[in-house]
Formats: structure tokens, sequence, C-alpha cells
């Protein structure tokens, strides 16, 4: 371990370089099982930043499709379980797929059927991941639901999907809101999420005919239910409407002040200007929020 671990903080203080003293493939075996390490900075510190950084630098470009399927195995490595490791494994996963994913939009080394696949990958872990710890004491970030907002917005980007296979994004963010869970997103979730929608949007590919029940479909979940006798006083919020409302309002904020996604040319461009539905989704925005909280907000347009 201890010469495992000199090896590796060599290569971060030098910038991450690739080593010429070892074949490709074994050092990418080490670093992705490092991924799911539940020491911070051997995960975060490391095996993350040296994989983002030989990805965008152009190593995996001519393996970019089998680097693809293998980082996605990891996003169904314990899946079910809650309260384990196995979340940094995921979680991690899903946020180097999200890298592999940008970069082929540079490179173009990988055809449809791998970006599909890795969207169907990423769809079915997203909406069946149940631990949503965002911070944890002694291990740091395992933000599956933050990654998972992030692997989003990289497939929305991506030029393989069309309207079909972004529509399904929008669907695979309201499933992922509106299951119940236990856990409160309070770690900027729900304003990864919210960008992940402006990808979607800034595609200019859905119309409001698509995005109005959509949005519809979420705010149904927001409207708090009648007590009766039995239990006159339930729980409002439960942590997946609050959850949900702090979407929407994410949303809302980023639709009005407008998002810029990273500064790369691809993204400069698809930001450049807002999306044709902004200023229809934001009546819808302002009319479903105003509903969610009748006693704050105003009925009255200011």
């Amino acid at each position: 371990m201890g010469v495992r671990s000199a090896f590796w903080e060599h290569v971060r203080a030098s910038g991450f370089k690739l080593p010429a003293d070892r074949p490709l493939d074994d050092l990418t075996t080490e670093l992705v099982q490092m991924l799911g390490d539940p020491d911070p900075l051997v995960r975060d510190g490391i095996a993350y930043p040296t994989l983002a950084t030989w990805i965008r630098d152009g190593v995996y470009d001519d393996l970019l499709a089998g680097f693809g399927d293998g980082i996605s195995e990891g996003l169904f490595t314990g899946l079910g379980q809650d309260g384990t490791d196995t979340v940094l494994r995921r979680s991690f996963s899903a946020l180097l797929l999200a890298d592999t994913v940008l970069r082929d939009q540079v490179a173009r080394a990988v055809h449809s059927d791998a970006i599909f696949r890795w969207g169907d990958r990423a769809a079915s872990w997203f909406v069946r991941e149940r631990d949503l710890r965002g911070y944890v004491a002694g291990k740091g970030w395992a933000h599956s639901v933050a990654h998972g907002a992030d692997l989003i917005a990289a497939l929305a980007r991506s030029p393989h999907f069309g309207k079909l296979e972004l529509t399904v994004l929008l669907d695979v963010v309201a499933d992922r809101l509106l299951t119940p869970t236990p856990y409160r997103l309070f770690h900027g979730e729900y304003d990864r999420l919210a960008f992940a929608i402006m990808a979607v949007l800034h595609r200019n590919r859905l119309g409001i005919d698509v995005l109005e029940p959509w949005i519809e479909r979420l705010a149904a979940s927001v409207v708090p239910p009648e007590g009766d006798e039995s239990d006159p006083a339930p729980e409002w919020p439960t942590p997946a409407a609050g959850n949900t409302t702090a979407f929407l309002r994410a949303l809302h904020l980023q639709l009005a002040l407008g998002v810029h996604g990273a500064q790369t040319p691809a993204d400069v461009e698809l930001f450049g200007k807002p999306p044709d539905v902004r200023a229809d989704l934001l009546l819808v925005l302002l009319r479903v929020l105003r509903a969610s909280e009748p006693s704050i907000f105003s009925a009255r347009r200011p």
C-alpha cells in the first residue's frame, strides 16, 4: 500500500502526467478500483482527477468506447444498498462517465450505439439509486445525485441525443425526484439537477407541449395533502416533495438568470443564447411555484 501510495503521489505531483513505465491497462484498472476507496484522498484526490485529466488529454481517445463501457459497469456495484461504501464507486463512476461523454464531443471517437448504451445504464442506475447521501463524515463526498445530474447534463449535450432521448432524460430526472426517499437534498444537488435540465432546454429540441406536462407532473407532488381524523397532520413536505420544490425553484432561477456551462467551445455555443422556450416555460414555472405556497406567494403577476 505504501509503495502504491508513493507512486500515485508522484503522479499527482507531476500534474497527473501519464507514467511511461507501466502499461496503461494496468494503471487504469488500479485507478478504477481506487474510485471506490473510502479514503477521500485516494478517491477524490488521486483516482478521479488522474482519470479525468487523462480523458481530457485524449489518452483514451482510441479506446473511448471500451473505456466508457468499463466505467459504466461501476454504476451497478452494490446498487440497492444504502449507507455502505459501495455508493462511492457508483457515484464516481457516474462523474467519470460524464467526462467520457463530454470528451466524445471533442474526439468524435464513439458511435451513437455506445452513447445510447451509456445513457440506458445511467438512467437505470440513477432512478434505482437509494443512497442519496451528500457529504459523509470521514469519507468525503458521496454525492450520487449531484454526480448523476452531471452525467445527465453531459448526455443532454451529446449530439448523438435527439428529441426522443432528451425526453427520456426529462423523465429520468422526474423519476429521481419523485421516488420516495428519507434523504433531504441540501448539498446543492437541486442546482445541478436544474442545470442538467437547462442543458436539455438549450438543445432546442423540445417544445412547451412536452415541457409543460412534465412540469405539471412534478408540481402535482408538491401540493400538500389534506389531513383526516386518523392523521390530521402528516409530515409535510416529505423529503421527496421538499427536494422537488427546491428543484423547481432552482430551475426557475437558472432559466431567469441564464447559465453558461463549462468554458469549452461546445458549451459557449450551446449556452450562447437563451433557450427558445424560455418565456413560455417561465410562465409555467411561476404558476406552479405560486400554487405550491399559496399562503406566501401572491396570485397576481408583478
